[in-house]
Order: structure tokens, then sequence, then C-alpha cells
């Protein structure tokens, strides 16, 4: 059986090893692997600067994991139900 010492080293090593990934810059490649885009669209999408990346050497590019999850989540659309809960709501509230 485990001690409660050793459980906290493991659980403490598991923590480290994911904060390390996610520190981790992404390269142009894997951005494409991760976003699922061609190398062309992630491309395009950098030089019209619509998505966030970092330019180090001036050369090459890299990516954050959380900028591109946040530009993944920036333009969320409402379901059907969401937009008629919101037009109920709107028409409610205006006494329409």
């Amino acid at each position: 059986m485990n001690n409660p010492k050793t459980i906290e080293t493991k659980l403490s090593n598991i923590e480290k090893i994911l904060t390390e990934q996610q520190e981790q810059p992404m390269t142009f490649k894997e951005a494409c692997k991760y976003l699922n885009v061609s190398s062309s669209y992630l491309y395009k999408s950098t030089h019209k600067k619509k998505i966030p990346f970092y330019k180090p050497g001036g050369k090459m590019i890299y990516f954050s994991k959380r900028d591109l999850d946040n530009w993944i989540f920036k333009n969320r659309i409402n379901s059907d139900d969401e937009l008629e809960q919101a037009a109920d709501k709107y028409l409610k509230g205006n006494n329409i």
C-alpha cells in the first residue's frame, strides 16, 4: 500500500509534467495539427494577424496553446434554442 508521502510526491510530479507541457511553445506544424487546419490556412491567418502568434527571431513562428484555445472559442454560435430564449427574454423585458 502506498503511503501518503509517496502519493503526494507522485501527484506533484504529474502536476509538474502537465504544467511544463502547457507552457511549451508550439511550432507551426504542431499548431496546424492541433487546430486540424492546413499550413496554408494557418499561414494566411498569421499573415492577416487573425490568430495570435509569436515570432521571436523574426523567422520562426510559434504559438501558445492557451492563445489557440482562446481563439478557437472566441466566436461561439448560439443554438436555435438559445436564440429563442434570448428573443423571449427581450420581448418580455420590453413588454412587446
